[in-house]
């Protein structure tokens, strides 16, 4: 891009009743730049799946990020959200976007927005985005919220000229984009963790094209390389429930690690763990190590786990949590990733028996059974899906940075605090 200096502060301004916004910016009610049509529900009995007649929405359940994902079709449409128009969630929840992207048929839930004259729908569409809080709470209703044309007609909104509404749309389309792609490369990435661990559980370390060379024999938890045991966890460490205390914001000398904490995926992020007070004496039991791993034991999540890498950070463990630690011929980023794997989960699953509210103690923990292969192999596995998760690590990263900057980028661009007259609309499109 020739020009760097694409986004300029606006020296003029004004004050309006929608707080201070650049000068050359007019202010209209959305109803008299727009067309709006509220949705009406075609008779049920027009609904299908074949693909005849019209595609149709119902509501907010069917938009995507940006555009709808229809399931269903009616033979007789009633009202209608042309192609380039705007979606809107008027009843239960209220004020989320999409652009439709063919014609559709829209039911009660979804009202359809278009500017009238030479305006952007791409530019209304994160405009809405970035006033929604605002049409939230100008919804009523006791058992469901909702919204009615008369409040999106009078909604006051910044009119930016033409020209600036395509640059600011395509700004903020840009990282969407960008956000978008890097959410498809982490589901692929996570696709690919699946299948190796898969593979390397069942085959061990071999190259894919190599795995038919690999003798196999039948266990208690699938098939695994012959060459390989099958062992109890009690066979190399022991187990420690977690300390019962309260959960401050205000920092003490230990962080308090909950179940809450951590991710599906075994991470935490030790910048929202909390802290506790604790005695000196019991720190020293509860004092978590590299190397650790801990057991979700009850909840939703039983069985969740998570790994104690290296870190600095003082940090104790709560009561619904329990410790294995490792003593002797097994390396805790293999058995780590083993707890990641559909052979462990299934074995969960079995204990829960189906029940959300089952637990796992102990007891039952010290029984699980896992396959064990040589220190060596052991290391190779944890080593490939390290690979993976430090890959899918720098990509949710990029993508919680591609979120903060486009929540940035709307607030300062809606508000004119940022300006894109400078921005060559070709140079960033291509």
């Amino acid at each position: 891009m020739k020009n760097t200096n694409i986004f300029q502060n606006g020296n003029h301004l004004k004050d309006t009743e929608l707080g201070t916004i650049p000068r050359n910016w007019a202010i209209s009610k959305l109803g008299d730049v727009s067309n709006i049509i509220m949705g009406q529900s075609p008779p049920r009995e027009t609904y299908n799946s074949k693909g005849e007649g019209m595609p149709f929405l119902q509501g907010k359940a069917e938009f995507g990020q940006i555009y709808p994902k229809h399931t269903r079709f009616t033979s007789k449409p009633l009202k209608l959200a042309k192609k380039g128009t705007i979606l809107i969630s008027v009843r239960a929840p209220v004020g989320d976007v999409n652009v439709a992207d063919n014609d559709y048929c829209i039911g009660r839930g979804l009202a359809s927005i278009s500017f009238k004259d030479k305006n952007s729908n791409f530019f209304l569409f994160f405009l809405l985005t970035y006033i929604k809080p605002q049409i939230v709470q100008k919804a009523s209703g006791l058992k469901f919220k909702l919204i009615n044309k008369e409040i999106l007609k009078n909604l006051k909104i910044p009119l930016p000229p033409f020209s600036e509404q395509k640059k600011i749309a395509t700004v903020l389309s840009t990282v969407r984009l960008a956000k978008e792609k890097t959410e498809r490369v982490i589901d692929a990435l996570q696709e690919l963790k699946k299948s190796m661990m898969k593979h390397l559980f069942t085959y061990g370390p071999v190259p894919l094209d190599q795995r038919d060379a690999v003798e196999l024999k039948e266990t208690e938890i699938g098939l695994m390389p012959k060459g390989w045991e099958v062992k109890k966890l009690s066979d190399f460490g022991d187990f420690q429930y977690g300390y019962t205390t309260s959960a401050e914001e205000n920092e003490t000398e230990y962080q308090f690690l909950r179940i809450t904490d951590i991710q599906e995926n075994g991470y935490i992020d030790w910048n929202n763990v909390p802290y506790a007070e604790i005695n000196k004496e019991d720190a020293e039991k509860y004092l978590l190590n590299e190397g650790d791993i801990l057991f979700a034991r009850i909840g939703a999540t039983t069985g969740k786990t998570c790994i104690i890498d290296k870190n600095s950070r003082k940090c104790i463990f709560a009561f619904y949590l329990i410790r294995y630690v490792i003593k002797k011929e097994l390396i805790p980023k293999y058995f780590f990733y083993f707890t990641q794997s559909s052979i462990y989960w299934n074995i969960i699953n079995s204990l829960k028996g189906g029940k959300l509210k089952t637990g796992v103690n102990s007891s039952q923990l010290r029984k699980l059974i896992i396959p064990y292969p040589t220190l060596d192999e052991q290391k190779a596995i944890a080593n490939i899906l390290t690979v993976i998760d430090e890959k899918i690590n720098a990509d949710i990263n990029k993508k919680q940075a591609l979120e903060e900057l486009f929540r940035t980028l709307l607030e300062k661009l809606m508000t004119g605090q940022i300006r894109v007259n400078a921005l060559d609309l070709e140079e960033i499109q291509t």
